[in-house]
């Protein structure tokens, strides 16, 4: 794990109302979650039948196109 060196906002009555982190740390947080998202998808999708290149072209040439 890595430090998130954070700022509090707070309200006059001095209640934590937001958090500031720095950009650098945002990314790699959006970088964490975006990984844990696809690795989560690629365990849903385990097992499913694989396309093969011929069947994926004729596949994706019957989707409706905008």
């Amino acid at each position: 794990m890595f430090e998130i060196k954070k700022e509090y906002v707070v309200t006059n009555d001095n209640k934590k109302k937001a958090v500031l982190i720095d950009i650098e740390t945002f990314e790699k947080l959006e970088e964490i979650l975006e990984s844990y998202g696809l690795g989560k998808y690629m365990e849903e999708i385990e097992g499913e039948e694989v396309l093969s290149t011929d069947n994926a072209r004729s596949y994706y040439g019957t989707l409706k196109k905008d």
